[in-house]
C-alpha cells in the first residue's frame, strides 16, 4: 500500500509544480485531476514519486509526460482529420520558426542531398530529390499551431508518409517513425501518426519549391500535432520500435502532443 510521506521541496513551488503537472495532461485528464483537489498528494498517487528536491520535481513532470503521452495515443482517432482551410485563409507572410535565426537555417544542394531510409523496412535504398518528387502528390491547406501560443495556415503539398512507408515495405506495426535533419534536429513520431492520412513528406509551399524557411528540400506535415513535432530539413527516417527521443522532447516536451 502507498504510503504518502510529508512533502519538503526545498526551492521548488509547490503550487506551480502542481499548476506545471496539470498543464502536461490532456483535456479529460486535467479537468479531472483539477476537480478532484488537484495537489502534491495526488501527483503523488498518481505517479508514485514522492517529491522531496528539485531533481525529484523533475523526475514527477516526466512520469506526468509520460503519463500524457499514453493517454494521448490511447485516444488518438487515426481517421479523424485536422481542419483544412480556403486559400484566402492562408497567412502572409508565413512565419519562419526555429531555435536559431533565420540566417542560421541550414542551406542544402539538392544535387546532393539524399533522404536516407533504414530500420525496420525491406527497401533500404536513398532517395534523392528528384524521385521523390516524381511520386503522387497530394495538397493541404492546414494550420500550424506553436507550442509557444501562435499559430499560422499555409498550403502544403507533397507525398502522403503512409503511401511511401508502404512503397518501401516498412513495419507499420512499429512503433515510431525516428527522424533526422541537416540542423540535427531530431523527432520522433508515433506510428498510428505516421500512416495518418495527412501526414506528409512536404516539398512544395504555396504550389512552389519549398523555401528555405519552411525546412527545403523536405518537411514532415503532421497537421494533428504541434509545429515542434514537424521536422524541417529531414535528411533521414528511421522506422523503429524503440524511443530514441527528440531534440524538444529531451529537454522535457510531451513527445506525442497531438492537438
Amino acid at each position: 500500500m502507498l504510503r504518502i510521506n510529508k512533502l519538503l521541496i526545498p526551492g521548488v513551488d509547490k503550487k506551480l509544480l502542481v499548476r506545471d503537472a496539470a498543464k502536461l495532461m490532456p483535456d479529460v485528464s486535467r479537468r479531472r485531476f483539477l476537480a478532484g483537489g488537484a495537489s502534491l498528494g495526488a501527483l503523488t498517487l498518481l505517479t508514485g514519486c514522492d517529491v522531496v528536491d528539485g531533481a525529484s520535481a523533475e523526475t514527477l513532470l516526466a512520469k506526468v509526460s509520460k503519463f500524457n503521452d499514453a493517454v494521448q495515443a490511447a485516444i488518438f482517432n487515426p481517421n479523424t482529420l485536422a481542419p483544412t482551410f480556403s486559400e484566402k485563409d492562408i497567412t502572409r507572410p508565413f512565419p519562419f520558426n526555429a531555435y536559431y535565426s533565420l540566417d542560421e537555417a541550414p542551406t542544402i544542394d539538392s544535387s546532393d542531398w539524399k533522404l536516407e531510409v533504414s530500420g525496420l523496412v525491406q527497401n533500404k535504398k536513398s532517395w534523392t530529390l528528384q524521385e521523390l518528387t516524381q511520386l503522387p502528390e497530394v495538397s493541404q491547406i492546414t494550420r500550424h499551431v506553436c507550442v509557444e501560443g501562435w499559430s499560422a495556415i499555409g498550403h502544403w503539398s507533397g507525398v502522403r508518409l503512409r503511401d511511401f512507408l508502404e512503397l518501401i515495405g516498412a513495419d507499420t506495426k512499429a512503433n515510431y517513425v525516428w527522424f533526422r535533419c541537416a540542423d540535427d534536429y531530431t523527432s520522433p513520431i508515433d506510428m498510428p501518426t505516421a500512416l495518418h492520412p495527412q501526414t506528409q513528406m512536404t516539398f512544395k509551399f504555396g504550389g512552389e519549391v519549398l523555401p528555405r524557411a519552411y525546412g527545403y528540400p523536405m518537411k514532415i506535415r503532421i497537421p494533428t500535432k504541434l509545429g515542434f513535432k514537424n521536422p524541417k530539413y529531414v535528411v533521414s527516417m528511421e522506422v523503429t520500435n524503440d524511443y530514441k527521443g527528440g531534440y524538444w522532447e529531451d529537454q522535457g516536451y510531451n513527445s506525442f502532443s497531438g492537438l
